[in-house]
């Protein structure tokens, strides 16, 4: 810890009456410093105007700092402090393999671009202040970073090398461009090759340097069976044991469904109720059953009531809310709850009894939802069903299989013909459908990827979504109306600026997005992916479709689904694996039970924020952790076939190349310094890459072959180059 960073924290640590002290001095010069009249000064200026003794200007100078690690003040970068949005802007540092960054701040539609000699020593995720040096690099400002407020990266996972009486840690993230050094005797052991965690102790940017650190765990070698999944497991800091408190409370939990429990109930074991998952799930949460009422339908949608056995303020709550979700990782599952429950007595296992939270709705002909009862019920699922048997009966019509099942077939052609009619009227009313291929992974025993497919839905898996649609849609509407305090699920509207950007490329291809008064509408997003289903550039367009919408989030207030043309939409169908869902079936029980009096309320209006923005911050590290594991995965899988050919699509152009995507799901790079038989111009407004000489084009959508020349388990990359032309 240096000088400064000692005589901050003393300053932090004062008693009462100083502490009081130096609150006033921080509020005066703030004060001062917003004052219309006050001009940007330097520390020996300041201390002149308030007539500060030299003996005392290092306690002005602490307190000047505290207000910049506040965020209170900025200075510039000849030593001039000012108000807080005089010189610098707070942002998040978005770091770059090759050393530069962006900083994205709140209520700026651009990042900032930050080169590399004027990052300050920040690492990817650290909280930055900023000044902007100038407003347009090729389209995007350009800034410098002139004081770090919060480092994210206080540990970190990385591969250790040895050197001659130290070493280093080259970060996994590709996105933290600075090795860690690692003194002599900090290493705990490790040999190059070691996967380790490093604990920062010195970021360095005062000095220059490079961050110093110490190992304080080997996770195994970069070349040992599971390390490379730990790894990430470790780097997005992701639970995994349940902690002590949380085993001694499932010792409390029964191992069966107990008849005292059944209290007020309404039992609905005699229901005929399936559920339908797919081969290899454990953790059913969500049960159907139908049938047919006249010329409409009763639809049953049962959801396990985890909340029965996971009350508010345990251990067990404590611990679903850490984690908010649970993570799906190519070789394993880090669960939300643990297995007794996930697994065991809240899973809707065939042929045990179960406590469910019942979304009982009566639709009509045109699959309106013409009455409701939600209710805690009692249920027993009748069958275990797989997505794979039911798409065999409803699309395929085996005989085998219908008769295996025949007690059920007509509920399951019941099933699709209702999720027809309720998915015709969400298209209707302007619901899109990006129905891009998911990758489905196959290991050994030793964790090596044997088979990569793409995992595509079928008539059994979209029946499942329809109604998890309807009732998550019709739980939200009941709820706002009782004007309670909820979790929704929200998508909000697209930036006018971005889809503007994308009806103007569209129209090369001769269609348009239309955008009445400046508005954008689901309805017509809709439209244009119709249009281009089929097409060749059907790719290309839905891509960057999606790319120009917004990612959803859990809110408070209900603003609407816009990818989904929803006015209502909340998660309630998955509560065994989604914290928010857990969350309102609370809210949901004490409503049915008359519970929720004034103080209740207040009490879920307290806490219900943080759970939002908490909720979907963990939603945005299991994508990401899943997704680092498939890219990895990928790459493994790939570097047995280099050398070999495949036929793919373009699904990027960038100035630096393309990217290809393999029917199996893989993605690879074509970068441009491959591209040897012409000089090629990236042209950003169409997406293409033109040879200049050749008038050869590559652009998104297009088909090609493609030659496997490279796989980087430590980037997680895979590159391609153009197959040879015979």
């Amino acid at each position: 810890m240096g000088k400064e960073d000692r005589n901050q924290k003393k300053g932090l640590e004062r008693s009462p009456s100083e502490a009081g002290v130096l609150e006033q001095r921080k509020a005066m010069l703030v004060s001062l410093m917003n004052e219309e009249a006050y001009v940007p000064m330097k520390l020996k200026e300041l201390a002149i105007l308030l007539n500060v003794p030299k003996e005392q200007r290092e306690e002005l100078k602490q307190v000047l700092n505290l207000l910049l690690a506040e965020g209170k003040i900025s200075v510039s970068k000849k030593g001039k402090f000012g108000k807080a949005e005089t010189f610098a802007l707070v942002g998040v540092f978005s770091g770059h393999s090759r050393g530069f960054g962006f900083v994205a701040i709140e209520g700026r539609e651009e990042d900032v671009f930050i080169p590399a000699d004027k990052t300050g020593g920040a690492l990817h995720g650290d909280k930055v202040q900023i000044v902007i040096d100038s407003e347009r690099r090729g389209g995007r400002p350009e800034g410098t970073v002139v004081r770090i407020l919060e480092h994210a990266n206080e540990t970190l996972v990385g591969t250790y090398q040895k050197g001659k009486g130290y070493g280093f840690v080259v970060p996994d993230n590709q996105k933290i461009s600075k090795d860690i050094f690692i003194p002599q005797g900090c290493d705990q052991g490790a040999v190059s090759g070691h996967k380790v965690m490093v604990k920062i102790k010195d970021f360095g940017e005062k000095k220059g340097k490079k961050p110093e650190g110490v190992i304080t765990e080997i996770l195994g070698h970069i070349h040992d069976p599971g390390v490379d999944i730990l790894s990430i497991v470790r780097a997005y800091d992701l639970p995994e044991e349940f902690p002590g408190a949380v085993k001694t409370q499932l010792k409390q939990i029964p191992d069966e469904v107990t008849k005292d429990s059944w209290a007020g109930r309404k039992d609905l074991r005699d229901l005929p109720t399936v559920t339908i998952d797919g081969e290899e799930a454990k953790d059913l949460d969500d049960a159907i059953s139908i049938e047919r009422a006249g010329e409409g339908y009763l639809l049953g949608v049962h959801i396990a009531d985890v909340s029965h056995y996971v009350q508010e303020h345990t251990p067990l709550d404590e611990e679903a809310l850490k984690r908010g979700t649970s993570v799906y990782l190519v070789d394993r599952v880090i669960p939300m709850l643990p297995h007794k429950l996930s697994n065991g007595i809240c899973s809707l296992n065939e042929g045990e009894d179960r406590l469910a939270l019942s979304c009982l709705m009566e639709i009509d002909s045109q699959g309106n939802v013409t009455g409701h009862e939600i209710a805690e019920t009692v249920i027993r699922s009748d069958r275990r069903m797989t997505y794979t048997a039911v798409n065999a009966i409803v699309t395929d019509h085996d005989p085998q299989v219908t008769a295996e099942y025949a007690e059920f077939a007509e509920m399951f052609l019941l099933m699709k013909e209702l999720a027809d009619i309720l998915r015709k009227k969400r298209h209707a009313r302007g619901s899109i459908d990006f129905d891009f291929p998911e990758s489905k992974i196959l290991l050994d025993e030793k964790g090596k990827p044997t088979e990569i497919k793409a995992y595509e839905r079928n008539a059994a898996t979209r029946i499942i979504e329809d109604f998890m649609l309807l009732a998550n849609e019709t739980v939200a509407e009941d709820y706002f109306w009782q004007e309670l305090p909820f979790l929704y699920r929200t998508h909000d509207k697209p930036d006018e600026d971005r889809m503007k950007r994308l009806g103007t490329f569209i129209n090369n291809f001769g269609y348009v997005l239309r955008m009445p008064g400046g508005q954008v509408y689901p309805k017509e997003i809709q439209k244009l992916l119709d249009k281009v289903e089929g097409t060749p550039e059907e790719l290309l367009i839905s891509r960057l479709t999606l790319r120009s919408m917004k990612q959803a989030k859990y809110t408070i207030e209900n603003t609407g689904h816009f990818g989904l043309a929803a006015r209502y939409y909340t998660h309630f169908t998955s509560p065994i694996r989604r914290y928010p869902d857990l969350q309102i079936h609370r809210i949901m029980k004490e409503a049915l039970h008359g519970g929720l009096t004034g103080k209740r309320i207040s009490h879920y209006e307290k806490i219900l924020p943080k759970v939002a923005v908490q909720t979907s911050a963990l939603e945005r590290r299991a994508d990401e952790a899943e997704r680092e594991t498939d890219k990895l995965k990928k790459v493994q899988y790939m570097e047995q076939f280099i050398g070999q050919e495949f036929e793919g699509v373009i699904s990027g152009v960038t100035s630096w190349g393309f990217y290809v995507e393999l029917p199996n799901t893989v993605e690879g790079l074509v970068h441009i310094s491959e591209l040897r038989d012409d000089y090629y111009v990236f042209l950003e407004e169409r997406y293409e890459l033109c040879g200049e000489m050749t008038g050869k084009t590559y652009k998104l959508g297009q088909t090609i072959r493609v030659q496997v020349t490279g796989c980087d388990r430590f980037s997680k990359t895979i590159d391609f180059i153009p197959a040879k032309e015979f």
